[in-house]
Formats: structure tokens, sequence, C-alpha cells
């Protein structure tokens, strides 16, 4: 689209106008994860719900895997019914679903396939409504911080079924945890966000990562320990790549039938940095935003077939929020450097890739691409050379209450680098 063409359409109503696109291409791919869900459990309601039982009884601090407890249906079950919950609550309180809000929708239903489900997400939800009723604000202001809020439900899960309360007081004692979580999570945000700038596309998951560290704090300071527990499936790709390549290639198809120009907008994309906030929909169309989100996707996919990942639910959801994101500041130029840096830095170090936590270090460690796409792709590479070094022991901060531990570790990544990047800029533009 040339200039003249794009300032028509902002000023027609820009990602207004593609407002009924949006919702129902949305709502596609929510009720597809469903589908596949219920396909994958022989259509059978008794799997399925005998399956999200295990799924809501399960403590669910990292790492957690809902394929391997539940199996792949109700997994797939588990996050279609919270993708469509989140994609709902957007549409009740009349949020318009742009950038931030599909890479919410797309992150919720990642990450549930292993942490979040029916039950632990919706204190911290309320949580953060009654911090919004408290400053006399609508909670559509802060409803994209209640969805990626979700990061702490390991919190309520625990409480209620991890560290030994009785029944019924548990299920009190989770609420309660979780109401306070969410509460005390959004001023926390926006301080987290003072301190990466914007190149840490995980923000809330940074937050996070602090709040979940005093709670697992006080619970070392009263000796109370953790329910445990490690699930990891070791699936290979059979079974779930040919649902993802059709899954993004959908994306790409509908981009390019509903908007003209979504590849020259697409190229335009390419050439942001992608620092918060880059909600694609609104600048350049819902067409060029399917299109990345699709080529994410098939790259996020590739990458995994050549590390040689466990196709599990972690490394889905991995896969799932780095599309989701790429409505939201991550394209293939910014997130590739930190997401390569990954690999090296696992294949220099006892680390490797066959660790879970370097696997899904890989797929999340694109929360750096803003650092690409403003210093340059030798500084993105660097940064996830970092990352892997941090997200393998961050994690004892927090105990594994925060489902975005890389997002913790990469807001750690990006305070620490920003700076010294903007120093050497600052020599180099000053020297003679």
């Amino acid at each position: 689209m040339d200039a003249a063409r794009f300032r028509i359409r902002r000023a027609a109503g820009g990602i207004d106008a593609d407002a009924k696109i949006i919702n129902r291409a949305t709502l596609s791919f929510v009720l597809a994860l469903l589908g596949f869900g219920f396909w994958k459990s022989g259509f059978d309601p008794t799997v399925v719900w005998r399956g999200l039982l295990v799924i809501v009884r399960e403590p669910d601090i990292l790492i957690n895997d809902y394929v391997a407890l539940a199996g792949l249906g109700p997994a797939f079950v588990n996050a279609g019914l919270l993708a469509l919950a989140a994609w709902g609550l957007l549409r009740v309180t009349g949020v318009l679903i742009s950038g931030p809000a599909l890479a919410a929708i797309f992150t919720v239903a990642g990450f549930s396939l292993f942490g979040k489900n029916p039950f632990n997400v919706w204190p911290i939800v309320v949580g953060v409504m009654i911090f919004t009723w408290v400053e006399r604000r609508p909670f559509k202001d802060n409803i994209i911080v209640a969805l990626f809020g979700t990061a702490l439900a390991p919190i309520v899960s625990e409480f209620a079924f991890g560290i030994g309360i009785a029944s019924p007081w548990n299920l009190l004692a989770g609420v309660v945890a979780g109401l306070a979580a969410g509460f005390f999570l959004t001023p926390v945000a926006r301080g987290a966000l003072d301190f990466t700038r914007g190149y840490n596309l995980y923000n809330i998951g940074f937050a996070a990562g602090f709040v979940g560290t005093v709670t697992m704090s006080a619970l070392r300071a009263f000796n109370v320990p953790l329910s445990g527990g490690f699930a990891w499936a070791e699936n290979g790709p059979d079974e779930i790549l040919p649902f993802l390549a059709l899954y993004f290639a959908s994306m790409i198809v509908i981009g390019l039938v509903e908007d003209e120009d979504a590849l020259p907008n697409l190229l335009d994309l390419l050439r942001t940095s992608g620092r918060l906030v880059s909600d694609y929909p609104r600048s350049f169309g819902i067409g060029a935003t399917l299109l990345n989100m699709g080529l994410m996707g098939f790259t996020g996919s590739l990458l995994a077939l050549a590390a040689g990942c466990d196709w599990n639910g972690p490394v889905v959801g991995g896969i799932f929020t780095l599309v989701g994101f790429s409505a939201f500041g991550k394209h293939p130029l910014n997130a590739l450097p930190p997401m390569l840096g990954v690999m090296a830095a696992a294949s220099l170090t006892p680390y490797g890739l066959e660790a879970p936590g370097s696997q899904l270090a890989l797929l999340f460690s694109a929360t750096l691409a803003p650092i690409a796409g403003a210093y340059g792709p030798v500084a993105g590479f660097i940064a996830g050379l970092l990352h892997l070094t941090l997200v393998h022991n961050v994690g004892h901060l927090h105990g594994g209450l925060d489902l975005y531990n890389n997002g913790f570790s990469g807001g750690m990544v990006a305070g620490i680098m920003v700076p010294m990047l903007d120093w050497i800029r600052e020599r180099r533009r000053h020297e003679p």
C-alpha cells in the first residue's frame, strides 16, 4: 500500500474498519483449538471431562505439561476453552481485538497447555479488576494486564492443592492468594516497563516474576514447601505438526484474501524494531499481521524441529506465544537473532538443547526481539546468549510460580543490555 492509500485507510478507521474481520478470524482460530482437542479425545466427553479434572487438580508450578498428565486432546480443549474465555472477556468489555489483545489470547492459549486452567486464572483476573475499581477506572483499561497476569495462576493452584491446607479452606486460600497477586501486579507492571523501556516484550512476565519471588520468599520464610513435581512429554512431531502447519497456513491465506495490500504492508512491518508498544494490526492492517503471525508460526516450528525439541504442551505453547506476539512486536528479522543466540549458548554450555529449559528458552527468547530490531542482529544474538544463562537460574527465585519465567529473565537481560548499548551508540556518535 502506498503512503497516500494507507493514510486514507487510517482516516477511514484503521483497525476499527477491520474489526469484524479480526473478531471472526480470532474466533475461528480459537474454535480450531477446541475442535482439534475434541478430535484427539475421540469426541468422547468422558475423556475430556476426566482430563480436565486432572488438569484442574494438579499444582501448576513450572514445568507441568498437561499433554503428559491428561493427554493431547484434553490439553487442547483446555487451551481452547481459556482462549475462548479471553476472547469473550475482551468482547464483553468492549476492548478492540488489536495487537496486544491477539498476543494475550494466544499466550493464554499457549500456557493453557502447561499451567493455566479454568480454576486458577480467574482469581488473578478478578484481583486486577479489584485494583482497577479502587483506581476508579473501567476494567477494560487493565484487561490486557489481567489476561497476561494469569502468569501467576500457579499461586492459586499451589495454595489450593499443593501446600497441604485442609479442605475446604484450601480453595479459599487459593482464591485469596490469587486475588492478592492480581491486585498488586498492575502497579508492579508499570514500574517494570520503566526498567526495561519496552525492550522486553513479556513485560507482565517480568513483573509477575517479582510478585512470584515475594510469594515464594514468604513461603520459604515459614518453611512451607511447594508441591514440586515435573511433567514433560517426550513426543515426536507426527501427531501435532500437521495441525500446526494447517493452522499457520490458514493465517497466511486469510491475510492475503482479506487484504490486497498485505504483502507491501508486511514489508513495512519488517522494518519496525518491535519495541513496546508495537500494535501491528493498528499500524499495518490485519492482512500483514496475519501474514506475519503465520510466518512466525512456521519459523518457530522449523527451529523446534532443527533443535530436536519435544512436541508437547510447553513447546507448542511456546510456538503459540511466538505467534501471538507476532501481532505485537515480533517478526522474523528481529526474533531470529536472539533465538539463534540461545541455540549457540546451548551448544557452548552444559545446558544443551535437550534440556526442557533450553527448549523453552529457544522459543520464548524472542521476547528480546526489540533489542535486535533497534540495535542490530549482533546485539540480538548476544541477548539470546545471555538469556539462556539467566533463564536456567532465575526460576529458583520465584520457585516456578511465574509461568513466564522467560519474561522474568528477558527483563533482566533488557535492563542490563539496553543502557550499555545506548552508551556504546552514544560514544560512536561522538567519535571523530
